[in-house]
């Protein structure tokens, strides 16, 4: 395992090459150690290994490629087979429960401002990670947590009508809707 460590450098640059972004490479980085923790005892022949981390990375990168075309192909079938429906408009955005961005501010400050940077300012979790000094993963964690106490705090402030679209708030206007009844 020492050998790959010694190899890093050569395969982050190999991975920045095909994704073009240094926070995705080294999120793959890191992905293809854990996976290699796991699998290296695999590997008989010690002068191997770094043919056969290549070779988890190229598939780790295929993976993530197939991973994202499929995404991409499902959003677009959605949109062109659903009769009357189209991308979302902007001022949608802006239409739908401002209740959100208002609990924000009664986030802590850690969730407050991961919120903030990745969902609003659309800045990569790699990227917020490293801005904050703290590992992809924590941050993941982080961010998981934030979402689950801000939609904690919608449904006790807008009830129902957080699980369904926040079309119909009334916190905005100072009256919190009832929690639903289980």
């Amino acid at each position: 395992m020492a050998v790959l460590i010694q190899q890093q450098a050569q395969f982050l640059a190999f991975l920045q090459r095909r994704l073009g972004n240094d926070a995705d490479a080294e999120d793959v980085l890191q992905t293809a150690y854990l996976k290699a923790l796991t699998a290296v005892k695999t590997v008989r022949e010690e002068e191997k290994i770094v043919a056969w981390f290549s070779r988890l990375l190229r598939n780790i990168l295929a993976d993530r490629h197939r991973h994202q075309g499929a995404t991409v192909r499902l959003q677009e079938r959605l949109i062109h087979e659903t009769p009357g429906v189209t991308e979302p408009e902007e001022d949608l955005y802006d239409a739908v429960c401002q209740c959100a961005l208002g609990l924000t501010q009664t986030l802590q400050p850690a969730y407050r401002e991961i919120l903030q940077q990745v969902d609003l300012e659309e800045t990569s979790l790699g990227q917020v990670a490293a801005a904050l000094a703290i590992t992809p993963n924590n941050a993941s964690v982080r961010l998981h947590r934030a979402r689950q106490a801000l939609h904690t705090l919608l449904v006790q402030m807008c009830g129902a009508c957080a699980e369904h679209g926040c079309l119909d708030c009334t916190w905005r206007r100072g009256r919190p809707r009832a929690a639903p009844r289980a």
